[in-house]
């Protein structure tokens, strides 16, 4: 069974790959045939038709999203140029503009920050470090099989605190599981690997949920809520709001895991061995990374004091954090060996997809949109809580397609911004509510091809998509009912409902 699955998902990839920018060349095309309407100018009603294309190219593929990215900005740059200027509708918007709207994102906080938190990423995966705070947790669960599975998910906890990256977290604990699994003596397509290696993403996940600097996904949404709605998020705030839920949803995955996924055995013999040889084998710390340690533990206090103690913002102290790691005499890395781990697309995605995102708001596309996603849901005189409801299962939903939450988020939140201002009711938190449908953005937890991070994994051969399954589908339905219920208690308390 496993190997037909993985037999017809690569015949669909290779397919979709092959045709995917055909059809979304096609399906763009056949939006800007259809007549403008009226509520519409012809700038929105082009940005729909970008949109579309991206969604295509995204779901299928087709091109890496670096250079998705840069058609996306091309195509922005050529239709919105020679689109009425909506301002001045008897004159072109010109293509200078529509440059400067096409790369305006690559200059926002977000996109600052997620740079800068590439560069912590790169840092760790330099000096070792996430390797070296790894090791050191499970050097304390001992040999029993569920024992290092809470481990798993507590490695993921405490390092999304730190690498600022789910793919660059993944890619750290990828090596330590296969390590593992080979010291046990456990073959990989055993249940044992599997529930290590499917863990190990759906905790990833989860903690993106939970920490505010944990994925790049989250910056699209806060650069969003800055520019579209004049507000800032600190990370203490976002902390408050999510973490409370990423824990629950943590318990839960780890009894979900030990349902869906039980492993041959309670206990593996030679377990805490091999986790001390693997620590042996790194050596003592080295000055790299104890400066390292330092600057990431005082990174962590800024974050966690933002608004209180300081005036510093969370893009800022980051960008400082990096600046001191990369000066002369501290030592921690040079230019040339942080670039190399640098993943220049992700940031080059990032910013077209929030220029992407502020020029469907701004030329009246998202608001278009929302409208009409509030005709076919009914949302007009729902309570806020049920549009919640559906909205979050949109997303959800959505989600299914894409294997980038940055995509996701890109395309997607405008819409919900423009949905939530749609409703006309001035006592709505639309700030919240927006962070609150960015959680629902990280559940990428069905199909290892829904994050970059599920990809990583599966490509080790220790799981299959129905292992993957398994385990998604029940927390994806958990944790939907698990918002209902926060949204009706916990955020409820907090003012965001």
């Amino acid at each position: 069974m496993g190997v037909n699955i993985m037999s017809n998902e690569k015949s669909t990839v290779s397919f979709s790959k092959k045709y995917g920018l055909l059809f979304a060349i096609l399906a763009m095309l056949v939006i800007f045939l259809l007549p403008t309407p009226t509520d519409l100018t012809t700038a929105g009603h082009r940005m729909l038709g970008i949109l579309i294309f991206a969604i295509v190219v995204w779901i299928t593929e087709a091109v890496s999203y670096p250079v998705s990215a840069a058609i996306i900005a091309t195509l922005m740059i050529l239709c919105l140029g020679m689109s009425p200027n909506p301002q001045a509708p008897a004159k072109l918007l010109g293509t200078s503009k529509a440059v400067g709207m096409s790369f305006g994102g690559i200059t926002s906080n977000g996109a600052v920050l997620v740079g800068a938190a590439l560069f912590l990423a790169a840092a760790m995966m330099h000096t070792g470090l996430d390797r070296r705070i790894a090791l050191f947790i499970l050097s304390k669960v001992g040999a029993k099989t569920n024992r290092i599975l809470a481990g798993m998910i507590f490695v993921g906890f405490i390092l999304a605190f730190f690498v600022p990256s789910t793919t660059a977290r993944v890619g750290c604990i990828v090596p330590i599981v296969l390590g593992i699994i080979s010291a046990f003596k456990m073959k990989k397509d055993s249940r044992f690997a599997a529930l290590l290696m499917v863990a190990t993403i759906q905790a990833a996940s989860i903690w993106n949920i939970g920490i505010k600097t944990a994925a790049a996904q989250n910056m699209v949404a806060l650069g969003f809520i800055e520019k579209q709605l004049g507000a800032t998020i600190s990370w203490a705030e976002w902390f408050i709001a999510a973490a409370p839920y990423a824990i629950i949803m943590s318990v839960i995955l780890y009894f979900v895991c030990l349902k869906m996924l039980p492993p041959e055995t309670m206990e593996v013999a030679g377990g805490d061995e091999t986790v001390r040889k693997e620590r042996a084998a790194l050596g003592p710390m080295k000055p790299s990374e104890k400066k390292l340690m330092v600057i990431s533990l005082a990174l962590l206090f800024f974050w966690v004091t933002e608004k209180t103690l300081h005036p510093f913002d969370t893009t800022t102290s980051t960008v400082i954090a990096v600046t001191l790691m990369l000066l002369p005499g501290i030592g921690i890395m040079n230019w040339k060996e942080a670039q190399s781990h640098i993943s220049w697309g992700t940031l080059i995605l990032f910013g077209v997809g929030i220029s992407m995102g502020s020029a469907l708001l701004s030329t009246k596309a998202a608001a278009w949109l929302a409208n009409q996603l509030t005709d076919v849901f009914g949302l007009a005189g729902l309570s806020v809580f049920i549009v919640f409801a559906i909205l979050a299962l949109f997303l959800i939903i959505v989600h299914l397609g894409f294997a980038s939450a940055t995509a996701v988020a890109s395309s997607m939140i405008p819409i919900m911004i423009a949905v939530l201002q749609g409703l006309g009711n001035d006592a709505l938190n639309i700030v919240g509510i927006t962070m609150i449908l960015q959680f629902a953005v990280s559940f990428g937890f069905i199909l290892p091809v829904n994050s970059p991070q599920g990809i990583l994994a599966f490509s080790t051969e220790t799981f299959s998509a129905k292992d993957c399954i398994k385990v998604g589908l029940p927390l994806t339905i958990i944790g939907y009912l698990l918002m209902i219920i926060f949204a009706q208690t916990y955020w409820h308390v907090l003012g965001i409902f």
